[in-house]
């Protein structure tokens, strides 16, 4: 038996989807613009236990490496590294690319939504981009809904857990924007 748990929190939702051989068995998703780093692990636990699983039972984590929140990313994938090295399993990073593009006919365009009416795409041949604008002839993918990029997460993971693994990275097209605190900084007392 193969069990596979895929999240991400690279947009504004945690969710999850906990994968037996070939079919879902528990998922769980939540719409939030905030506080995926307090409720991404209790919520993984839910998902688990749903199916009546445990991490022990685990064979691998697929999880979503972006783009994406900037933030959001770097909870997730944190979180994956640190469950894969205590439960000594593969933590497979899978772009939202690739989780939009999975059992898609090709060719077509993975974009998934940026700041500033901009997108980012992986257009054929090239890296992926922060655009403006998209210009292409082909099929146009945005990714799909939290609930099933986290299936599609697991499923990319199933196919690639066995492959030479590799720590997940975030991955960053562009630098992060940093906004000014909303709050005053403290008074440093002498």
């Amino acid at each position: 038996m193969t069990l596979i748990l895929g999240f991400d929190t690279s947009g504004p939702h945690c969710t999850a989807a906990l994968l037996q051989d070939e079919t879902v068995v528990a998922q769980k998703t939540e719409d939030m613009a905030r506080g995926q780093a307090e409720r991404l692990m209790p919520l993984l636990e839910e998902t688990l236990a749903e199916a009546g699983f445990e991490w022990a039972d685990l064979t691998a984590i697929g999880v979503g490496v972006g783009p994406g929140n900037f933030t959001g990313i770097r909870i997730s994938v944190s979180a994956a590294r640190g469950l894969a090295l205590a439960l000594n399993i593969p933590a497979v990073g899978v772009s939202t690319f690739d989780a939009t593009s999975f059992g898609q006919p090709d060719p077509h365009v993975p974009t998934v939504p940026a700041p500033r009416d901009q997108v980012y795409a992986i257009l054929p041949d090239a890296a992926p981009a922060l655009l403006q604008t998209l210009e292409t002839d082909l099929p146009v993918l945005m990714p799909p809904a939290p609930a099933l990029l986290a299936e599609n997460i697991a499923r990319v993971a199933l196919l690639r857990h066995a492959e030479t693994p590799t720590r997940p990275a975030p991955l960053y097209i562009k630098a992060a924007d940093a906004a000014p605190p909303r709050d005053p900084a403290p008074t440093i007392l002498p």
